[in-house]
């Protein structure tokens, strides 16, 4: 999920400027006065993944916070899979050099664990503007350990069907409301040259426990499979995980994006916009961009469930939250940026500046009642809604599972296991080797982590 943009400052618009008195409040927080006066050597360091909605928050953030509170934001940018290593570099040696990064459900529970996060509990208890009760349950248990709170998100999601629903009319093509992937597989081949260049669907194919991984985990759960059994016994060249990963890389093969073994998050966002595939299944938090102002593609734009085979749901969860090293030296300053990008008058200044469609959504419950996002995000947010609503962690599959997740196993090792197979299996969707080579190399890898977790 990486789209690369440079720092860009302006003026604050009018808007911008009126609503800084209020967002003083939210951005004084905890340990200290909000306000410039006194604070102008004040500074943090913020390490962050380069998706559109941290980019949108580098345009607004000198002319809003920094204005408002005299704390200059030292942005480092750099795709998902670069900036995940550069954050558990730092972390994990405690270092300090970033005193804000953006980290996931994935890593909260072993980052607390290691004691690389410090908790944010009782800054959002005294910080009394930022209304931590309004923020999504599913979302806020994901970033909560040992009763704690580790970190805010930024932004939440699940996954979910985008489709052109006027290719669909043109080609008298009919999306069920919740389809399962045979009939995607259909449709998919129905839509394969709709229009000049277009093919059927985009699936992500490149390499990344964050990347290919994740939908294609999605596919394995609802498809009968599993990474591991409740006893640890790895499953990953067993029958359903085979289907599912046969099921994933033939059709995209078959019927995906020009470059597939290369497509992660930004490439298929890229070619949904520019008109070269009628689907595609991935993040619901795309749908901001698809159906934002300036967009070739808004308003003609259909979202549905995600696909599924033998379950009733198979959406994701998924939140990029701010976790505040426990090292970092400028711990008060940085939660006021925290509870600013994590704020509900964020989000407003967002819709007033940018448009409301381009609102960081998916963590507040209050989000799905203001009726100025409902009006211009009335395409995909009470799908979003649903999505997030309905992604259960402790049990997306067919069979118990021996840690939480959906797109990913809760356990550190992951990090290292998911990626070395998401190679395997961008090498079989470039035709380099074959699903079983990739799988049995899988199994192998897997079956060693499950051995360490059975002897514990």
């Amino acid at each position: 999920m990486a789209i690369r943009h440079s720092l860009l400052r302006r003026t604050a618009p009018i808007g911008a400027v009126a609503l800084c008195g209020a967002l003083l409040a939210a951005c004084s927080g905890a340990g200290g006065a909000g306000g410039s006066t006194g604070a102008q050597s004040h500074s943090i360091n913020v390490l962050m993944v380069n998706n559109p909605q941290m980019a949108d928050l580098q345009k607004l953030t000198a002319a809003n916070f920094t204005k408002a509170t005299g704390i200059t934001v030292n942005f480092t940018v750099l795709p998902e899979n670069d900036v995940r290593d550069k954050i558990t570099q730092d972390f994990s040696s405690q270092a300090g050099q970033y005193d804000v990064a953006t980290i996931s459900n994935y890593e909260v529970p072993i980052y607390s664990k290691n004691g690389w996060l410090a908790p944010l509990t009782s800054h959002a208890q005294a910080d009394t503007a930022f209304d931590q009760s309004d923020i999504l349950p599913s979302i806020q248990q994901s970033l909560t350990a040992n009763g704690q709170i580790y970190a805010e998100p930024f932004y939440g999601e699940s996954s979910f069907l985008m489709y052109r629903k006027d290719v669909f009319a043109a080609k008298k093509l009919t999306m069920p409301a919740n389809p399962t992937w045979d009939q995607v597989a259909t449709l998919a081949a129905a839509a394969d040259g709709a229009q000049p260049g277009m093919k059927g669907i985009c699936l992500r194919g490149q390499p990344g426990w964050g990347e290919v991984i994740a939908p294609l985990t999605t596919v394995v759960n609802t498809m009968g499979g599993t990474w591991f059994d409740k006893n640890w016994t790895a499953e990953v060249n067993s029958p359903a995980f085979t289907k599912a990963t046969d099921f994933y890389v033939n059709l995209v093969r078959a019927h995906g994006e020009a470059g597939a073994p290369q497509a992660g998050f930004t490439e298929c966002l890229n070619d949904m916009e520019q008109g070269k595939v009628a689907m595609w299944y991935d993040a619901t938090s795309a749908a901001g961009a698809l159906d934002g102002a300036g967009s070739p593609v808004a308003g003609k734009m259909g979202y549905v469930p995600a696909p599924v085979d033998r379950t009733k749901s198979s959406g994701w969860l998924y939140t990029w939250a701010w976790g505040l090293q426990k090292a970092s030296k400028h711990q008060d300053d940085a939660w006021k940026f925290i509870s600013w990008a994590s704020s509900k008058q964020y989000e407003t200044l967002v819709g007033n500046t940018l448009g409301w469609s381009k609102v960081p959504a998916g963590k507040r419950t209050s989000t799905y009642s203001n009726a100025q996002y409902l009006a211009a995000a009335s395409a995909f947010a009470q799908p979003t809604l649903t999505a997030l609503t309905t992604a259960d962690p402790q049990n997306p599959g067919v069979q118990p599972r021996p840690a939480p997740g959906i797109q990913f196993v809760g356990i550190p090792e992951f990090e290292d296991l998911g990626t070395q197979v998401s190679q395997q299996i961008s090498s079989a969707i470039a035709g380099q080797t074959s699903v079983a080579s990739a799988l049995k190399s899988g199994q192998t890898l897997a079956a060693k982590v499950g051995a360490q977790h059975a002897g514990q």
